[in-house]
């Protein structure tokens, strides 16, 4: 019945991303038709060999990530550089190629990708730590880019409500967030507390309050790794500003770019994968959000969408990297997808129980 009701779930994930992609297509073709394609192509052109600066700087988007995951881990537990660096690249391709499923099993298989080096549930904590970091730095970053795109440029009054509506929405991403830390409140198992009584198996009670005593115990021990984490994830933001910055040298001779624009760029761009990660490789709407908000800064729209298309062909680059990494370790995306799930349920079946016979934590 569990294999049954997981295909079934699946199937429904993979028929809504083949219809975000047709729409994602014609939305993509619409707006590449709109900016001019002998433009976009003349940037494109323009680019070059540059594009191999463009995955340079991208790199180290990849390294600071895999290093905060790594500080994530408690000792005596260690993951290496390697490990994290082929499970956060193998992962991007799953999140990439299978956008909406991959939201499901992408995070899962970062940790099962590499259970043969750590523990599962220590690798998954760690791992939910770390997003627990990136998450407060995309809300930090956000927040101040689309306020310095407030104070500083004159907005068309729809993109002025969709800023505005922004901030508003990181405020109370980080006001909650603040609370639930400073509280240490139990939402993962006071929720699944909640549905147990309404038929879910206990075991996931047990396993949400083990995770979270994993992520309170952690700022608790290691509050001296705070500022380290926080100032890579905060590399990578500045990373993806610097890597705007570059294209725009190439694609935008006449109007060259500030390392100012390109951060309210970055901070745009942010907003549009957090929202729209279930659209393939965010087609069309990066487009659409990107072209807009270089005309408000005085760049063309044909070079909006050039530096969006630039930025997928990017992603193109590291989920073959990821998949080349799959092939080599003889895994499929499904392979990984099913081992990701089936992981997670060996690790219920192992773990609970003896929290289950030790009691419940205070």
């Amino acid at each position: 019945m569990i294999e049954t009701t997981s295909d079934s779930r699946r199937k429904r994930f993979t028929s809504f991303g083949v219809i975000s992609l047709v729409l994602g297509l014609a939305l993509f073709a619409y707006f590449v038709k709109k900016a001019g394609v002998g433009q976009i192509l003349d940037g494109i052109s323009r680019l070059g060999a540059g594009f191999f600066l463009v995955i340079a700087v991208s790199t180290i988007r990849q390294i600071a990530r895999s290093i905060a995951w790594m500080l994530c881990m408690e000792e005596p537990i260690k993951l290496s550089f390697r490990d994290a660096l082929r499970a956060r690249i193998m992962d991007d391709a799953i999140g990439n190629i299978l956008p909406f499923a991959g939201l499901l099993v992408s995070e899962p298989s970062k940790p099962a990708l590499i259970r043969d080096r750590v523990p599962l549930m220590a690798g998954f904590s760690a791992l939910a730590i770390e997003n627990i970091f990136y998450t407060l730095s995309v809300a930090l970053f956000i927040f101040s880019g689309m306020v310095t795109l407030l104070l500083t440029f004159h907005l068309p009054k729809l993109l002025r409500g969709i800023s505005i509506g922004t901030l508003v929405v990181i405020a109370i991403i980080i006001s909650l967030g603040c609370v639930l830390i400073l509280k240490r409140l139990r939402f993962i198992s006071g929720a699944a507390s909640r549905l147990q009584r309404r038929g879910l198996d206990v075991k996931w009670v047990a396993k949400g309050r083990s995770l979270e005593d994993r992520i309170y115990g952690f700022y608790q021990r290691n509050g001296a790794m705070f500022l380290p984490i926080m100032l890579l994830e905060a590399c990578f933001h500045l990373a993806g500003a610097a890597e705007i910055y570059v294209t725009l040298l190439f694609i935008s001779p006449d109007h060259p770019p500030t390392f100012f624009t390109a951060f309210i760029l970055e901070s745009v761009n942010r907003v549009i994968t957090v929202a729209f990660k279930f659209v393939p490789l965010r087609l069309g709407v990066d487009e659409a959000g990107t072209g807009r908000v270089s005309k408000v800064l005085q760049f063309t729209v044909a070079t909006g969408v050039t530096l969006a298309i630039v930025r997928k062909a990017r992603d193109v680059f590291w989920a073959a990297v990821g998949m080349i990494l799959l092939l080599q370790r003889g895994l499929s995306l499904r392979a990984v997808a099913r081992d990701a799930e089936a992981a997670l349920a060996e690790q219920v079946e192992v773990e609970v129980p003896a929290n289950l016979h030790a009691g419940e934590p205070s």
